[in-house]
């Protein structure tokens, strides 16, 4: 039998997480049985779960991409980059990812083992988050009064309450200049007659 190739079995794990974000985002965690995620994902259960363990480590794995993904545009861009991604529908998945971060949210509140689970993967994004403002502050572009500890748990919050005001469907159209304002919260401020 000849050996399938890395590049092989990145593509159909790539498969297998797109089609099972749109399963997600769509059904839920508890809808998104074996036979819809077969669906979505064009494969059997035998070739989804070669890659999972089973449906949690799967969707563990598409929740800690989610998280890798935002963490790269922190890393480079920051946290209100990915809220303004997120109201622009700049990211890959936004609907998808949005359905995500919502059934994460969910069991998060409900599930103690997963609860478990996720705090050993989400600390990504909180690091990125840390290390950009971090980054910031020796730059002399961050405000310096306040702890990073509590500026990133404020992005971090402006990040949930964007994820829960458009997932409850109100209007987005018009949140351009509240980012813009929690992205002025966190910069220094210079006096008049200090110079750039």
């Amino acid at each position: 039998m000849p050996r399938v190739s890395q590049d092989h079995l990145a593509a159909r794990r790539r498969q297998i997480l797109d089609g099972a974000r749109a399963c997600f985002a769509r059904h839920g965690y508890e809808g998104a049985t074996v036979r819809r995620l077969e669906e979505a994902t064009g494969l059997s259960r035998g070739a989804i779960f070669h890659h999972f363990r089973d449906k949690e480590s799967l969707f563990l794995a598409l929740a800690e991409d989610d998280a890798a993904r935002m963490a790269d545009v922190v890393a480079a861009q920051g946290l209100v980059q990915v809220m303004r991604d997120l109201l622009a529908n700049g990211s890959a998945h936004p609907a998808d990812w949005l359905g995500t971060r919502l059934e994460v949210s969910r069991r998060l509140r409900t599930d103690p083992e997963f609860r478990a689970r996720w705090a050993e993967r989400s600390e990504r994004l909180t690091v990125a988050t840390r290390n950009r403002l971090a980054r910031q502050r020796e730059a002399g572009n961050l405000r310096d009064d306040i702890d990073i500890e509590v500026l990133t748990a404020f992005l971090e919050l402006a990040l949930e309450g964007l994820v829960s005001h458009v997932a409850m469907g109100l209007p987005a159209d018009d949140l351009e200049p509240v980012l813009d304002l929690v992205e002025e919260t966190v910069r220094r401020h210079r006096a008049r007659d200090e110079p750039r």
